[in-house]
């Protein structure tokens, strides 16, 4: 059985997909990019700001769900530009104390709305 999980506290889905899905003992978090979801705003400043708005709608639907930072086990990291990559680390690695989940960065042509960067998680749920 699956349960769709979706929160007003992070940007709402653009496409055919929901914010997250939980199933078997496990939460998938759909690709987060920096949309403000008060305003449902592109906010593209900087890598930084971006990389924080990014993770910001992770925690929020991470909430929705009843979990944090600390049940994830798994992230996708995806670059416009893997010059980016030692600032998306650091603002990244900031919301990691301990026990930091496997992950991947890939570099790719183009992401929706030309951000630059966007990020997907799995997380235990139980």
């Amino acid at each position: 059985m699956k349960t769709v999980i979706n929160t007003t506290n992070a940007p709402a889905p653009i496409g055919p997909y929901n914010q997250s899905v939980a199933a078997g003992g496990l939460l998938f978090v759909s690709g987060q990019i920096a949309i403000d979801p008060a305003t449902g705003e592109l906010v593209l400043d900087d890598i930084k700001t971006e990389t924080t708005l990014v993770m910001e709608n992770i925690k929020a639907i991470l909430t929705a769900a009843g979990i944090d930072f600390s049940h994830i086990v798994k992230t996708t990291i995806f670059l416009k530009d893997m010059q980016s990559f030692a600032q998306v680390n650091e603002v990244y690695g900031a919301y990691f104390t301990a026990d930091f989940p496997a992950r991947e960065t890939v570099a790719v042509a183009g992401l929706p709305k030309n951000v630059n960067v966007e990020i997907s998680v799995t997380a235990l749920k139980s």
